[in-house]
This record gives structure tokens, sequence and C-alpha cells, in this order.
């Protein structure tokens, strides 16, 4: 009853009255009496004023069940609903991507979307760890069960790079922020030349099918302290805009993009309805960059300038000596001529 409770406050900018609530999901005043206070303590205001009833003034930043759902029902009500179809949440895990793995493993459905509040191993690509202290970020893996062949998979990291460009985007121009903001082929997004997001997709297939794809998302948002071996490239919403954005709004609007995005996508499987919207959001598009290679051991450079990606998600560059060449993610690692992006 929380989650719907909350889900009624945040739906409305004005007071509404505790026998409005009472009559919509047929309980007593004492029940809602109960539930708004329970929230107070969780740490929202709200106002309650006599003939008016109650409003929300201001939310906790807290990843709880009732926080989430509310925020993602909101999302779901005014659009075309979104890729968070059931919800885990977790105080602290190793992995969120090994929580949805084993979900995955005992058959959760697709669109399931485990968010933790920590965790303890979280994993970057190449075995990297990622740092993920409670508080600070977004820590969150999607399940899905796309009805495509493997060797179109590696695509859904790119799906799912333009559905957090564009959510994060949007709850900062929200907030009247108006910063550069793109994304790094593939798949991390930078704000202000750092990078704010990290996305690790894991596939469990067959050779003509797959399972299932778990899509891991890290989102700096309070971060403020950051590792020597990054700190040059990483970043957090709040170190580059000053902004303390919700997280649970963020989710919200991510899980929406992502939804769109997604069924766009699995109409062909390859991204020729989203090459458009992906190269309006790719920084590295029109400018130079470097791609370098490694043939045992040996390391290979070229440079030339970022054209976009094709329908396969492949980066077209054209090279300085004007030929063009298609770049595979993984296997060739394509940074800024002077810097990271």
């Amino acid at each position: 009853m929380k989650t719907k409770i909350l889900t009624i406050l945040r739906g409305t900018d004005d007071y509404i009255s505790g026998q409005e609530i009472c009559d919509r999901l047929g309980v007593s005043r004492t029940a809602v009496w109960k539930v708004i206070n329970q929230l107070k303590e969780e740490g929202y205001v709200i106002e309650a004023v006599n003939n008016k009833g109650y409003r929300i003034t201001e939310y906790p930043d807290i990843l709880t069940q009732s926080e989430l759902e509310s925020a993602i029902n909101i999302e779901s009500a005014n659009g075309e609903g979104t890729l968070a179809k059931k919800l885990v949440c977790r105080d602290i895990v190793d992995s969120t991507n090994n929580v949805a793995r084993k979900l995955a493993e005992d058959m959760a459905c697709h669109g399931t979307l485990v968010v933790a509040e920590q965790q303890t191993g979280g994993k970057g690509r190449r075995g990297r760890h990622w740092e993920s202290p409670a508080g600070t970020g977004i820590w969150m893996t999607y399940v899905l069960r796309p009805d495509i062949s493997p060797d179109r998979a590696s695509m859904l990291t790119l799906v799912a790079a333009l559905a957090v460009a564009d959510g994060i985007k949007e709850q900062l121009h929200a907030a009247g922020c108006d910063c550069e903001f793109g994304i790094k082929w593939p798949n991390d997004i930078v704000l202000n030349g750092r990078k704010i997001v990290g996305i690790l997709t894991e596939m469990s297939a067959t050779p003509d099918s797959v399972n299932y794809v778990v899509v891991g998302i890290g989102i700096n948002v309070n971060t403020t302290e950051f590792d020597d071996s990054i700190k040059a490239t990483a970043s957090s919403i709040l170190v580059q805009t000053g902004l303390h954005i919700q997280r649970s709004r963020i989710i919200a609007s991510v899980s929406r993009r992502f939804e769109e995005y997604y069924n766009i996508f699995i109409k062909t499987a390859n991204l020729e309805g989203l090459i458009e919207q992906y190269n309006s959001a790719l920084i590295n598009a029109g400018r130079e960059v470097r791609l370098i290679s490694s043939d045992n051991g040996t390391e290979h450079e070229e440079t030339g300038v970022a054209k976009g990606i094709d329908m396969n998600g492949e980066l077209i560059v054209r090279l300085d000596d004007g030929t063009m060449k298609n770049v595979i993610a993984g296997e060739v690692s394509v940074r800024g001529l002077y810097g990271y992006v």
C-alpha cells in the first residue's frame, strides 16, 4: 500500500485529501495516516493542511522498493511503459550483474531490474573493479530475453547507452542544466569530457539463440572521490554540475527510454531505427580520434575523424589517408586525439 499511496502523492502537484486516497484504494483513514507517518520517517517532507490534504514538498534520495516503484509508475503513466517490469531492490550485493544472472538462471522474466544501494564487487569491462559505495550512485542491471541471434546481442549495449544518455539528459534539463553531454563510442556516457557511466553487458546463449542478456549500468551520481587510476577521466553528475539529482527519477527515466529504444531495436535486430538518435548523441562524431589495436603484443595506431555508427553499431572513421574504416567494439580502442574523448 505504501507504493500506491506514494504514487498518488507524487502524481499531483497539488494537495490531495486523505479521504480521496481512502476512496481510491478502499482503505481506512487510519491506514493512510500510518503510511504517511512511515514516509515521513523515511525522509519525505509531507505537508498536511486541514481541508486540503497532503502534499510532498521534498523527496529523500533513497532507493527503496516503494520509492522506485512509485517513480517508475509515474513514468509508465506518462509514457508507453518502462523496461522495469519487475523490481528487485537490495541494500548490499557483490554485483547487480551477478544477482541478475542468478535470477535469469531461475527464469526471471524479461524486464526484471535489479537495483542495489551498494556493491562490494562491482565489475567494469576487462575485469576492472567498479567502485560503488552506498548513497553515491546508481548500480543496476536489467534482465533481457531478446528473440535474436547471439551475434546481434552486442548491439544492446549501444541501445542501453542511448537510453541512459537520454534518461540522464532529461533529468539534467528538468533541473535547468545545459552542459556538454553525450556518448563516447560505444557505451561510455560523458559529461563535460568526463566519464560518469559504465555499461557491462553479459550473455547466456546457445550457438543459435539467446537465453538471456544482463545489462549492468553504473552511474556516478553523487560520487566525489575517485581512485587514482581513473581520476583523470572519471567524474559524477554532482561534481560536474553541482546538482543533486534524485536517483530514483534517473532510474525511471532511463527505464522508460530503454523500453522505447529496445522495442525499436528488436523489430530489426539492428540499429537501423536508432542510428540518427545515437549519432546525434555521439560525442566523438566529427572529432579526430586515435584507433589503437594490438597484434601479438605490438600496438598499432591510426588516426582519423569519426563519422558516426552504421546499422550494426560499428564506428565509421575516415582515416587520414582518406579511406573509410569500420571499427568493431572490443577489437580496437578509440580515444580522442588529445585526450579521453
